[in-house]
């Protein structure tokens, strides 16, 4: 029983060798926008946590994709990729020390939040390595164009990660903005590095759909836009204070690869 599965994988083995040394290659870098959000998840929902909308980011990197038939292939990337979101308006923050000792001086019990209407975004910044399936399809005889769609998954890791807040507002203890407290308006102008907060790895799911163009002899130039999208599994916070998030983005690519045929470069290699 051995000896056959050991024989069976070795004929695997190799017949993904002979695969791979026939298939072609391609090679090329992409650029375009992220389009972010967190999403609120889990039981742990709280005001700091809900609220978000997308922001806008950088996205780009390089690609390397295999193709083992005329309509399978197989791709991986390098990628940076912008995510967190954005709050605009009236939003809960922590009540600070300098609150709490307000509230303590008044005799009065000191709330978990206060609100304020000032802007809030998460910017954080992942290095992404999407490991996808492709399918694809000409379109037309010629094969200048091609569709294409793909899946897999991803893992990230963090870069960098901050909370950048602006504006100016008076003090509120409810959501409605209509109990202000006596402090006059405070600013909200202050960047936090909150990367310590955050998991450092992610790992989720990446999708997209696209479009390319063909060209030069051979047809080994391609152009290619695509749209797609991404979500990550992991709640990205470490405790459970500010609630539970997840990360996600659409993202709106475009791109350039080169094609090598490595049968070609093995037979030049012989010779």
């Amino acid at each position: 029983m051995k000896i056959k599965l050991t024989a069976a994988l070795i004929t695997v083995f190799f017949a993904a060798a002979v695969t791979v040394a026939q298939a072609q290659v391609e090679y090329g870098v992409f650029g375009g926008i992220s389009i972010p959000n967190l999403s609120a998840s889990g039981s742990a929902n709280n005001p700091l946590n809900t609220g978000y909308s997308s922001r806008l980011g950088p996205d780009f990197g390089i690609i390397s994709e295999t193709h083992f038939t005329k309509l399978f292939s197989m791709e991986s990337r390098i990628e940076y990729s912008a995510q967190g979101g954005k709050k605009d308006g009236m939003q809960a923050f922590p009540t600070t020390a300098q609150m709490a000792g307000y509230f303590q001086s008044q005799g009065m019990q000191t709330p978990t939040y206060l609100y304020a209407n000032f802007k809030s975004e998460a910017r954080l910044n992942y290095l992404r390595l999407p490991f996808l399936a492709k399918l694809g399809w000409d379109l037309g005889q010629q094969g200048h164009f091609r569709f294409s769609v793909a899946a897999g998954p991803f893992v990230a890791f963090l870069l960098s990660a901050k909370q950048v807040t602006s504006g100016n507002s008076e003090i509120y203890v409810d959501p409605a903005g209509q109990q202000a407290l006596p402090v006059g308006s405070q600013s909200f102008d202050q960047t936090q590095n909150i990367r310590d907060q955050l998991h450092k790895a992610n790992f989720g799911v990446d999708g997209n759909i696209g479009l390319a163009y063909l060209f030069g002899n051979k047809l080994v130039n391609k152009i290619f836009i695509e749209a797609g999208g991404n979500y990550g599994f992991i709640n990205i916070q470490k405790g459970s204070d500010d609630g539970k998030n997840n990360t996600g983005a659409a993202t709106l690519l475009l791109g350039y690869t080169y094609r090598f045929d490595l049968k070609d470069f093995h037979m030049k290699k012989r010779v």
